[in-house]
């Protein structure tokens, strides 16, 4: 058996996947069809019986009864198939794993930031938890585990950490154009690359909380002593890696976290929104505007499905305590404009983030992190700057 990596988890398959599939076309598509055209009849056999009068309620009766049969049918089968397939995933029979392929990995990622937090709560086999991952499989953090997956461990560790709905492969996107990704070029500069994989549908402090844990046990059991430790997050991830700095703070003393608290150097920040993303508070108000209508409320309640995760991206992350004085802060803001002061690029931002927020700073001018060198990377997107020329500079000249 390969020490390298975790034994073969339980995991989800591809039956889960259409089990929860099928829950959410129930649910979802079928429920939202069904109330959408349930208020609309309302309205409809409402108007015709200030015309037509008790003529119109036999028409009515037998709408009614028709739409019910229909959906009520549809509803059941579902249900039905979704049970069956979930009885077929506890017997053993759940055909590929999601794990076993790269397709299969960017499902479960994409699902569990959109979901995650229930899927924890009502489907955990489709979960994912806090990892350290390499070569597309988890790795314990044990000493034997670890040994194995990095051979060359040094000193120093950059842990990479991706934003919401991602997965770790994400930092391999564009390395065409620079021949390289942010973790091979760190690498001659004597640092370990490190990358995690998370379940970003949960809340952002939660998320902190697992990552102070999963890096304590990561540097207790590293191949050799820790003497520094770098965090690169991009969008969300820069949110957790903050979080879990602040857990170090408020525990500093406690065992959890004093094995680490002094050796983490460098936080950089790739597109994180720090004060809010626009979207997400779109979704929230889009939401709320469309439950004021019957006709629409039923996509209103598919937008509040969404998770704490990306709830929590309204606001950001915005916490009392001060950053780590012990780290130096690095943040990096894009926009689709080449200057950052563009009336376009600095409403647009990244088209996800907008660049005051990646920099820390509110409306009001005031400063998350006072103390920070920024970055300002234009003509790109959200994920245009990973692996982009300007910050792979940076990160060279941040990390030498």
């Amino acid at each position: 058996m390969d020490t390298a990596t975790a034994p073969p988890a339980p995991g989800p398959t591809l039956v889960d996947a259409l089990s929860l599939l099928a829950e959410v076309a129930d649910e979802l598509v079928v429920g939202s069809a069904r109330d959408t055209h349930e208020a609309v009849t309302r309205r409809i056999h409402g108007v015709l019986r200030l015309g037509l009068g008790s003529t119109a309620t036999p028409v009515e009766v037998a709408h009614r009864g028709i739409a019910g049969a229909v959906y009520g049918g549809l509803g059941l089968a579902l249900r039905g198939a979704s049970s069956g397939l979930d009885r077929l995933a506890a017997a053993g029979i759940g055909g590929p794993r999601l794990e076993d392929g790269a397709r299969g990995r960017f499902v479960t990622s994409a699902v569990n930031g959109l979901i995650g937090d229930q899927l924890l709560r009502e489907r955990p086999q489709l979960a994912l938890p806090m990892t350290v991952r390499a070569g597309g499989r988890d790795v314990l953090p044990e000493p034997d585990a670890l040994a194995a997956s990095y051979p060359d461990a040094t000193g120093r560790v950059v842990v990479f950490l991706h934003g919401l709905c991602e997965n770790e492969s994400y930092w391999s996107l564009h390395r065409e154009r620079t021949g390289t990704t942010y973790g091979e070029a760190l690498t001659g500069l004597g640092w370990t690359p490190v990358y995690l994989r998370a379940n970003t549908g949960l809340p952002i402090r939660e998320n902190g909380v697992a990552l102070a844990a999963l890096l304590r046990d990561l540097v207790a059991s590293w191949p050799v002593d820790v003497e520094r430790i770098a965090l690169v997050g991009h969008s969300m991830g820069g949110l957790v890696m903050r979080a879990g700095l602040n857990v170090l703070a408020l525990a500093s003393a406690d065992q959890l976290t004093a094995t680490w608290t002094d050796r983490v150097t460098d936080v950089v920040t790739l597109g994180s929104p720090h004060r809010g993303a626009p979207i997400a508070w779109g979704i929230g108000h889009g939401s709320r505007l469309l439950a004021l209508l019957p006709e629409t409320s039923a996509f209103g309640r598919v937008l509040d499905k969404r998770s704490e995760g990306v709830r929590d991206l309204v606001d950001g992350y915005v916490d009392e305590l001060p950053p780590l004085k012990e780290a130096r802060y690095r943040l990096v803001a894009a926009t689709v404009t080449s200057s950052a002061r563009h009336p376009v690029g600095s409403y647009v931002g990244d088209y996800l983030v907008r660049p005051h927020s990646a920099v820390g700073r509110d409306k009001r001018g005031a400063e998350l992190f006072p103390d920070a060198e920024t970055l300002h990377v234009g003509r790109t997107d959200h994920f245009g700057i990973l692996n982009h020329p300007e910050v792979l500079a940076a990160l060279k000249r941040w990390l030498a």
